[in-house]
This record gives C-alpha cells, structure tokens and sequence, in this order.
C-alpha cells in the first residue's frame, strides 16, 4: 500500500484549524508538526503557529535556532515557533495563587505551612502538564492564527494531560456544586439580617478553573477543528506503544485523524547492485513491521516519511521532511 500523504487529507477536511502530534518520544513527532508548519505557512500562506509541549526543547533544535522560553518567534513569512518554559510558567501559578489566598483573607504573609506547600507543588507532574495545557488552550482561544500545531511531549505524558483533564474537570464539578450551595445559604443568611451578600472569591476561582478545563478538552476532542496524529517507526515496540495508545486515546473519547510512518528505508534501495550490508539488513529487518503496520492498521496510516541520509534540521532539511510527508512517495 502507498498512502496518498497528509495533502490529501487536509484537502479532504480544510476545517481543521487545530492540528496534534502525538506518540513515543524519538520517533518523529517535531519532524512531523515542523513539516506540517512548514506545508501551510509556505503552500497554503495560512498564518501558523508552531507549539511544542515537550520539555526537551526540540523545535530549537530541530530549526537550529534558540525559542525556549523566549515567546512566539517568527521564523520565515507566516510561520511561527514557540516553546513555553512550563517552569516558569508553575512558578507564574503558583505566585498567583498566593496573591489570590492573601487577597481572599486580607492576609499580609502566608503562613508558612501554606507557603511551604504550595511551593512544593511545583514538584508535582500534574503542576507541569497543567501549565501545558493551559497554555495551549490560551493560545487557542486568542485566535491570532489561521493553524495551530502542537508537538506534545512523549506519549506518556500527552496521555496522562488527557486524562488528568477529565479528573480535574469531575473534581472541580462537585466543589463547584459543594461551593455553590453554601453561597446560596450564605446569601439566604444575610438576607435574614438584612445585609448584601459579598461576591464569592473562591466560587469565581473554581468557575474559572472549570472554565480551562473545559477550553482544553474541547480542543482535544473537537474532531471537526482538531486532527490528532500519531507518528510510528517500523519496530516493534513503536507498534506495541501506538496499539495501545489508541485503545487508551479512544477511551478518553479522542479519535485518530492518522498515523504516519517514519524513518522507514525506501525499498527500491534493495535493487542496488552495491548496497552495503548494514543497509540490506535494515531494509530486510524493517519489512516484516511495515507489513503488521499495514495489516493492523490499514486505513489509519496517511503518509510514510523515508530514512534521511542525514538528520532532518535547518530549513532545508524541513522543507524536504514537508513534501515527502504531505505527498508519500514511499510504499510499505
């Protein structure tokens, strides 16, 4: 099978706005969103942002030039890079959340227990994939640009954000609920006594929270806005991972846009008279994967991405990585 490549399916579906790549770490990912970035800032002049969740600052590398932490960076005419520092923006959380305690109960000085706690959060995987998402979900809802993609951290991490929003958002629901019953005895109270009932801070708090919450798994699972792709090398393990990926990513109601293969050695290379062992046996070792890929997943594979004879960084390389991915060229 050769798959018609990811043109075809943006041809297909010229609403999706928002584009996610997900999968194991190592196998693609930044290539893959670097690519698509690339195709609609310079085919499609769609003003793109470029996103990248994953700690290890791989859109610098792959570009050859420095984005961590340093905001939204024009990189040619319609194309876009940023890299947040999730760090920093916990550290941002957490110095809002002491402001918001003290303002709530007039206090000059946390106590230190409070104080202790609340900095020690920032320990907490949660505290990272939380400022991820709500970054993501930020830059969204601003609506400054015509696509948006994001390379999401490893698999494990992109799974966890996924599925730590549904428990957040069930968890903030029964405060809320809880909140909101108390503030109508409160306002019943000081009616009785002839008094106005004061704003509810912490009900506002709670609100607002469900309020990101919410922003973020809309995005996840709008399926008419969002694509969400997953990128696979030929091996086992990459087929094992992405199997069960997709069961988990479909139990949290996400359904895959496509999958794209990567770093699969063009087989017309094993008609060369001279090819050297090494790569005889990497051709002959990666065909019975391409096979269980094509038989286990079929339908879902959109383009296959070929081994370069060199790593895919700088402009060039990009631009070369975004015509094979949108226009497969290579069989499996």
């Amino acid at each position: 099978m050769k798959p018609a490549g990811l043109r075809a399916y943006f041809d297909a579906h010229p609403e999706i706005r928002v584009a996610i790549f997900a999968g194991k770490g190592g196998l693609g990912k930044t290539t893959s969103s670097s690519s698509l970035a690339y195709y609609m800032a310079t085919e499609k002049k769609r003003k793109t942002l470029l996103f990248s969740t994953d700690p290890q600052a791989s859109l610098s590398d792959i570009f050859e030039q420095n984005f961590f932490g340093r905001g939204v960076i024009e990189v040619i005419p319609n194309l876009y890079v940023v890299e947040i520092d999730a760090d920093r923006r916990v550290a941002e959380y957490q110095a809002s959340v002491k402001q918001k305690i003290r303002e709530m109960y007039g206090l000059e000085e946390l106590p230190r227990e409070i104080e202790e706690y609340i900095d020690s959060s920032s320990a907490e995987p949660s505290m990272y994939e939380s400022a991820t998402y709500d970054a993501m979900a930020e830059l969204v809802a601003a609506g400054e640009y015509d696509m948006y993609i994001f390379d999401m951290p490893p698999f494990g991490h992109g799974v966890r954000m996924v599925a730590m929003a549904e428990i957040l958002s069930k968890w903030v629901e029964k405060i809320t609920e809880a909140r909101s019953q108390v503030a109508e005895y409160e306002q019943v109270a000081a009616s009785l006594k002839g008094e106005r009932a004061q704003e509810d801070a912490m009900m506002a708090e709670l609100v607002d929270i469900r309020r990101r919450i919410t922003t973020f798994t809309d995005l996840i699972t709008n399926q008419t806005s969002t694509g969400f792709f997953m990128v696979l090398i030929p091996e086992q393990m990459a087929i094992l991972d992405t199997d069960r990926a997709l069961s988990m990513f479909s139990e949290l109601g996400i359904q895959l846009s496509g999958l794209i293969v990567n770093q699969v050695y063009p087989p017309e290379l094993i008609e060369q008279p001279n090819l050297s062992e090494f790569l005889r046996n990497r051709l002959e070792g990666q065909r019975p994967y391409l096979q269980e890929i094509a038989r286990k997943f079929g339908d879902h594979v959109l383009s296959v991405v070929p081994m370069y004879t060199r790593e895919p960084k700088g402009l060039e390389m990009i631009a070369q990585a975004s015509a094979d991915l949108m226009d497969c060229k290579v069989a499996i």
